[in-house]
């Protein structure tokens, strides 16, 4: 895109920069609902303002209630990996729709998508539909706890893995420490069997596992985490966490709700290598519906009821709609050249932010794998939670308003990833870049 054609786009996204009609929508819904959202991060509470209250997206485009667009890095916190109302995914779903919407019964497209998923994980020999990424998490976690005979998970501080209530804990200080609950009504007790270490830290891992011998039935990790902003996994780390379980007698689960299918055709158990005991999934899986799912090896899998003696169920879980949804988007990524196509976007997304800071005088740190990216106001580098917190969150928040002020649309948090899309061009990846350069100039007189 020429710059004559990026100012006009930015000018008409700041001429329709009034936000009144959000705002209202804002007020009417917190009326009724929590405050005014149905997920916490919507609420715009870390950035300050009211949240944008959508109305349509297209491609890499949404528009917000009052006629405001914005190139749209969210894509419904990573789903739309072919961006907004896809044709060929309306269409599955519009011809799905019209046979009925869900039938509490088996249906042959359940297993398409269990088949798709098989053949491009080779981890995973059998799969379990279910609703959302903290069902996937939480009953594969209670597989490993039934396999094993074991109570205990230890997890990654700074990773998150669904609101279940083992899994929402604080971190703790010093190496592999015992949880405290992250949340009011979560039982002590319950926390306590999650023991937690830094990310990247194999030899904290290690010592967790000397500290509780015999006792942890599973790792849980992000292979790349998305919930600090976007930090890879540094070489050796998930490759010692498969040695360590298999020293130990214990499961390696995978949670690739956000990194699967988003960073490569095999996940990032594909992209790194390694392969795990039990994959969970989620958003592209769903194409933009309420899905996810879990799978591994059969001898893990066939324990789950009806096969086994694991219960776990779900009223919507295979829901028709759902797997025509993630069928479609897993079919449109079959395509030659998608994933290297994301790739491109994403790192030069995060290359030229890097590129922008560094011309404006900004400490920024950038990553990008595959369709997602992150970054943060430090110095760098980011391996862990720790080094995550380090962020200017004032930075952080100014140039969030400025970008969002010049049409572009980032998550308003400073500890979540981004995502591209394949609707994303080259164009919009140059506007965004030449929005970022001024918000940027504005961000470098914060101290």
């Amino acid at each position: 895109m020429d710059r004559e054609r990026v100012l006009a786009s930015r000018k008409k996204a700041k001429a329709g920069g009034k936000r009144s009609a959000s705002r209202e929508a804002f007020a009417a819904a917190k009326r009724s609902i929590p405050g005014g959202v149905n997920s916490p991060v919507r609420a715009f509470g870390s950035v300050g303002g009211s949240p944008l209250f959508i109305k349509r997206g297209k491609g890499a485009r949404i528009w917000d209630v009052d006629g405001n667009e914005y190139i749209d890095y969210v894509g419904s916190w990573g789903p739309l990996i072919l961006g907004h109302a896809h044709p060929v995914v309306l269409r599955a779903i519009r011809e799905t729709m019209r046979e009925g919407t869900s039938f509490g019964a088996p249906t042959e497209i359940e297993t398409r998508l269990a088949e798709a998923i098989c053949r491009a994980l080779p981890s995973v020999k059998k799969v379990r539909m279910v609703s959302s990424g903290t069902e996937a998490t939480m009953s594969a976690i209670r597989l490993a706890r039934g396999y094993t005979g074991r109570d205990r998970v230890l997890k990654f501080e700074g990773c998150y893995h669904g609101h279940s209530d083992g899994l929402l804990v604080g971190a703790g200080s010093g190496v592999a420490t015992l949880g405290i609950p992250g949340s009011p009504g979560v039982p002590a007790a319950m926390a306590e069997l999650t023991v937690q270490a830094p990310y990247n830290d194999l030899e904290a891992a290690a010592q967790a596992f000397a500290r509780w011998p015999g006792e942890i039935a599973c790792i849980i990790v992000e292979p790349v985490a998305g919930n600090m902003g976007c930090v890879p996994p540094q070489p050796g780390f998930l490759e010692g966490l498969r040695s360590l379980c298999d020293a130990e007698g214990a499961v390696l689960i995978f949670d690739e709700v956000m990194t699967g299918f988003r960073v490569g055709p095999g996940s990032a158990q594909g992209l790194y290598g390694v392969r795990p005991d039990l994959t969970c999934l989620g958003k592209v899986v769903g194409g933009g519906m309420p899905a996810a799912a879990y799978g591994g090896r059969n001898d893990l899998m066939r324990r789950i009821a009806p096969a086994g003696d694991i219960y776990q169920a779900g009223t919507l879980s295979g829901n028709p709609l759902a797997m025509a949804a993630g069928l479609a988007t897993l079919e449109q990524l079959e395509k030659p050249g998608a994933y290297e196509q994301l790739t491109e976007r994403s790192r030069s997304l995060a290359e030229g932010l890097q590129s922008a800071a560094d011309e404006a005088g900004v400490e920024l740190t950038t990553a990008s794998v595959g369709g997602m990216f992150g970054f943060s106001f430090h110095p760098g580098p980011i391996a862990c939670f720790a080094d995550a917190q380090q962020n200017h969150e004032a930075r952080f928040r100014r140039f969030f308003d400025r970008m969002l002020d010049g049409g572009i649309n980032l998550a308003p948090s400073a500890y979540e990833a981004g995502f591209v899309s394949l609707a994303h061009r080259r164009a919009d990846i140059a506007q965004t870049l030449e929005v970022a350069r001024e918000a940027l100039r504005a961000v470098a007189r914060i101290r």
